[in-house]
């Protein structure tokens, strides 16, 4: 049976075939600058990239495309073969904390929730509703992106509010990028063969985030009641002091919606380079833009900066001296962010993935010693260091949009 997977981000949209169960992909693919001149896509089928490209208006010209090459390259042969398809969706809010058949009640409750993910929800319905009108019938499935991130204890998800906004507004923090963290999660927990593992992910790509991982479950993400917080990425803001909107407001004339949408949709790496997409910036800025290089540095920095807040939280589970080395890779990045020195960033951003790489090794090594030690005695003293030895992984994933 033939499952198609979607992915209709806010610029771009991905798709996967799959024979199932076998699980093996019979053709793939990715439309990206979906609203710009340039529009173009990738398809991948029988290890073959096949490229194409022409002004794609909004995201039901990009599903057209789909289902063009998904019967031009005889991935199917009649559009009835496919069984499912799944749609990952950016927002479900408190009442959805898994995947669900997607019926009216869930398409209204998509609409509703517009408003917290103006990005990416009209690019989801336009998704949606485009498959549906080609593959009528044929079972639709909500992949939420903030499911995952439910298990977040309230000390975490909770913002320092008024209690009434969170009880009547559902003000809180909810979290994105949940299929991605989830995959890393459980591909973690398979290599290391442990179901109760701490992770540090981090997402990174035109839209940025990282969560916390503890016993396997999501306990802590950048992103909040939106995405438009936590790190700079490619047209969003990230994370600043909250009273700029109303002092921007005050100063230009512009609405509090206005100015949302220029935090949502001109900030970010566009907002102060001109570019949006990041492979885009980095010419420029090889070129000379100042801009480009300001941006680069900028969004490099936060991402330092993130990275350095979690090493330093693993101090007192690992030697001095690995912390050390860990800050000293940290400050190499930093140093070569500050230059402007493109290919110095690579190799220290490699460098400093392989300190992380060490010290996961390390800190798997000190827990196993320490469950090795618990088993061997039931003391109080053993108990102790068995629980002082909760490491934490770091696991650094790109994912480029």
């Amino acid at each position: 049976m033939k499952y198609l997977c979607v992915n209709a981000g806010s610029s771009s949209l991905k798709f996967q075939l799959f024979e199932m169960p076998e699980e093996k992909v019979i053709i793939s693919g990715y439309i990206e600058k979906i609203g710009l001149e340039d529009s173009f896509w990738t398809t991948k089928i029988n290890g073959e990239k096949i490229k194409g490209a022409r002004f794609l208006r909004n995201h039901n010209e990009a599903v057209e495309v789909l289902i063009e090459e998904l019967l031009k390259y005889h991935a199917v042969e009649d559009l009835n073969e496919i069984k499912a398809v799944g749609h990952r969706t950016l927002h479900g809010g408190e009442k959805y904390a898994d995947s669900v058949i997607i019926d009216d009640e869930v398409i209204a409750n998509i609409k509703s929730l517009t408003k917290l993910g103006p990005l990416h929800h009209p690019g989801n319905l336009a998704g949606i509703e485009a498959m549906q009108k080609a593959l009528p019938g044929v079972p639709m499935v909500a992949v939420y992106d903030t499911a995952f991130h439910q298990t977040m204890p309230k000390v975490n998800y909770m913002y320092p509010v008024p209690m009434e906004w969170y009880e009547k507004y559902g003000v809180r923090k909810y979290g994105f990028h949940g299929t991605s963290h989830k995959y890393i999660t459980e591909t973690m927990k398979n290599k290391l063969n442990k179901e109760d593992c701490n992770l540090i992910i981090c997402h990174i790509g035109s839209g940025a985030s990282i969560s916390a991982v503890k016993n396997g479950k999501c306990y802590d993400t950048t992103m909040g009641l939106t995405p438009l917080d936590g790190l700079m990425m490619g047209t969003r803001s990230g994370a600043i002091d909250p009273s700029i909107v109303e002092y921007v407001c005050k100063e230009s004339g512009m609405g509090v919606e206005e100015v949302n949408n220029l935090l949502n949709k001109k900030s970010g790496l566009l907002g102060i380079s001109g570019y949006s997409d990041s492979r885009d910036v980095e010419n420029a800025a090889k070129e000379g833009n100042e801009n480009a290089k300001l941006a680069l540095e900028m969004y490099n920095n936060r991402i330092a900066k993130y990275i350095a807040e979690y090493y330093i939280e693993l101090e007192g589970k690992v030697d001095a001296s690995d912390v050390q080395k860990a800050e000293a890779a940290r400050d190499e990045l930093k140093a070569a962010v500050e230059a402007n020195d493109l290919e110095a960033m690579k190799v220290k951003r490699d460098a400093l993935n392989e300190v992380v790489q060490n010290l996961t090794v390390k800190l798997y090594e000190q827990a196993a010693a320490a469950q090795q030690a618990a088993g061997a005695s039931q003391e109080g003293p053993t108990e102790q260091a068995s629980s002082n030895n909760d490491g934490v992984v770091d696991a650094d994933f790109e994912e480029v949009d």
